[in-house]
């Protein structure tokens, strides 16, 4: 079904205001890769950031471009409309969903900018307050809301919801606030232990590091750091380091990648986008990865 002329003028107005925006299939999924841009797990090191592809890679496809806009426009016919979400635009949405439970809470939600989704739910708009959110709120009491900020998107008025077929649509004109503490508490990820020393134990004959040890738990200080949506990149950065020091030899293989695989783990991150990155990293940096576990 073609995409009403609205669309694209809703894309302008929300991309004139900051708001990168994308495209969507017809069922709220991102478009499919192109052939010439594999899927993190097949390939690490192709950067979804800085691809240059129209739609791929979902999000990071959003642009604030009017010119990508409109060819998005022309390209993804019958698509949704969708805006990024982060600090990359100063944006993080409350996604709340009364199928699963989910319901406005006035001590900890003022009004602030609103859409009121095609399945009866809301979306209420905050401005980013920096750090890492959580991205949902059932482990802390409140079923059905979803805290969409770096590394998501929500669907934007005017889009037809795929199910109800109904439109979001804009819900009064109020400004965008700030979230208020209580809220942003109630968002901060709950706190993983603190990450032990790394466990393996380098040698003291590489050429040209003084202090492999340090070296080590730098990179994998690193990956802890590292914000929610960046984690996986950091990790095949991490690694590349890593394999650097494997090609030293201060470090066998086998310890390097138990290594990163223990950080990547503490970073809530999947086994198979640990393996890829942990791997992807080895490759690029010519250390050999046929013995290590998959």
């Amino acid at each position: 079904m073609p995409q009403p002329a609205c669309l694209l003028t809703a894309a302008f107005a929300l991309a004139a205001k900051g708001y990168p925006v994308f495209l969507l299939g017809r069922t709220k999924r991102p478009v499919k890769n192109c052939p010439d841009c594999p899927k993190a797990e097949t390939d690490p090191a192709h950067d979804p950031e800085a691809c240059t592809c129209l739609t791929c890679h979902g999000f990071y496809a959003a642009t604030r471009d009017p010119d990508r806009i409109e060819a998005m426009h022309h390209a993804v016919p019958g698509g949704l409309l969708a805006i990024r979400t982060g600090r990359v635009c100063d944006l993080a949405v409350v996604d709340i969903d009364p199928r699963n439970g989910g319901r406005i809470l006035p001590d900890l939600t003022p009004p602030t900018r609103c859409v009121r989704t095609g399945s009866d739910g809301w979306h209420l708009y905050y401005r980013h307050p920096g750090g890492t959110l959580a991205k949902d709120l059932t482990k802390r009491g409140h079923p059905g809301i979803d805290i969409k900020a770096d590394g998501g998107y929500v669907v934007a008025p005017p889009s037809i919801h795929p199910d109800t077929r109904r439109r979001y649509r804009w819900a009064g004109n109020r400004p965008v606030i700030e979230m208020p503490p209580p809220l942003v508490n109630l968002c901060r990820p709950i706190e993983p232990p603190t990450a032990p020393a790394a466990t393996a134990t380098p040698t003291t004959r590489g050429r040209g590091i003084s202090s492999p040890a340090a070296l080590l738990q730098a990179h994998l200080d690193a990956v802890a750091r590292a914000p929610e949506g960046t984690r996986r990149n950091t990790l095949y950065g991490a690694a590349r380091g890593v394999a650097r020091m494997v090609r030293a030899g201060v470090l066998t293989a086998t310890d390097a990648y138990q290594a990163l695989y223990d950080a990547g783990v503490r970073a809530q991150q999947s086994h198979r986008d640990i393996h890829a990155a942990i791997t992807g990293g080895f490759r690029a940096e010519s250390v050999a990865t046929e013995r290590i576990a998959a």
